[in-house]
């Protein structure tokens, strides 16, 4: 089950990486005033990394909840860590395609990252019901 734990950790450090990059892809950042700094920008690199951190944030609270919930549930940790994983891969390309504008490669990497947590969640709630 560590990988999977070490999975959690990526995922919450992630957004993260998203947010550098945004702060980091234009010159002269506010850091008193981050908000309406971003507000100015008219990059969409800055944009587009900033919607990949936002974005990053929303999937966290889900995976890791999945995760737990695998755990608790006892499914097993082969499976657990195949899912954590590819949730991980999933998610390191929706930044990437976010950030390089590849729209419908951004969407079907979300839906990937969205079955793996629906993977996890299914499978603990199948080991608790069987």
């Amino acid at each position: 089950m560590s990988i999977a734990y070490w999975c959690i950790l990526i995922a919450a450090a992630l957004p993260y990486v998203w947010v550098a990059l945004a702060k980091s892809a234009a010159p002269a950042y506010n850091n008193k005033d981050p908000r309406g700094w971003l507000a100015k920008q008219d990059s969409y690199r800055v944009r587009n990394a900033n919607g990949a951190h936002l974005n990053a944030f929303e999937a966290f609270p889900a995976f890791a909840a999945g995760v737990l919930m695998s755990q608790i549930a006892s499914v097993d940790p082969a499976r657990v860590s195949m899912l954590a994983v590819a949730f991980i891969v999933f998610r390191f390309l929706h930044g990437i395609f976010y950030l390089s504008g590849t729209h419908g490669l951004r969407s079907l990497s979300w839906l990937g990252g969205l079955a793996c947590v629906l993977g996890l969640m299914g499978s603990a709630a199948m080991s608790v019901a069987g």
